[in-house]
């Protein structure tokens, strides 16, 4: 038999508070803490790790004697995690002012075109960085030459420029007899594996 049990049942089997706050606040909260990074290990501890701590030491598992054992082990984490986040919090009070329209659509439209077009049209940067790295011309090839597979040249050469999720797809029907260029994006940016 297979079972589901919601959070709320494990709330109630375990005797745990419920905080219940305004709608959009623990949003918020949680978004100023990934950019204050309030409840990190370095600032909090490792809870996955303190945990199994707990429950080896302790005879009596309870709500309140996990916070006692907790607050013993790492006195005043909590208030300095509460004061990091709360200080992005005033930050983002602060930014919120400067939002207007035109500055949300200017967002919009930065992510909708320009980020898509960055995101999503890389050949173009990726022959202009390997012709910049090799002291070369470049070009973006022709509709006959993308029809052959080459997305340009840098100087005489040809190049198909694919995603390096390309390699592991099998039995992929299109041949092309150029060199290869794949690209992995990062968070950072591309990187690029180009064939000899």
């Amino acid at each position: 038999m297979k079972y589901s049990i919601t959070y709320d049942l494990i709330k109630d089997y375990n005797n745990v508070e419920d905080y219940n706050f305004p709608k959009y606040t623990s949003q918020l909260i949680n978004w100023a803490n990934q950019n204050a990074q309030g409840t990190r290990p370095k600032q909090v501890g490792q809870l996955s790790e303190l945990f199994p701590d707990f429950i080896l030491t302790e005879q009596d598992i309870t709500i309140e004697n996990w916070r006692k054992w907790y607050v013993d082990k790492y006195p005043g984490a909590i208030n300095n995690a509460a004061k990091r986040i709360y200080a992005q919090l005033q930050n983002l009070q602060e930014a919120i002012q400067l939002i207007d329209l035109d500055m949300v659509e200017r967002w919009v439209d930065d992510l909708v075109i320009n980020k898509t077009f960055n995101g999503m049209y890389v050949q173009k940067a990726i022959l202009a960085f390997l012709a910049d790295k090799t002291n070369q011309d470049y070009r973006l090839a022709t509709p006959e030459e993308e029809a052959a597979g080459i997305d340009g040249y840098v100087g005489e050469t040809a190049y198909s420029i694919k995603p390096d999720t390309y390699k592991t797809m099998a039995g992929l029907p299109e041949v092309i007899n150029v060199k290869m260029i794949y690209y992995t994006k990062k968070k950072t940016g591309l990187t690029i594996e180009v064939e000899d």
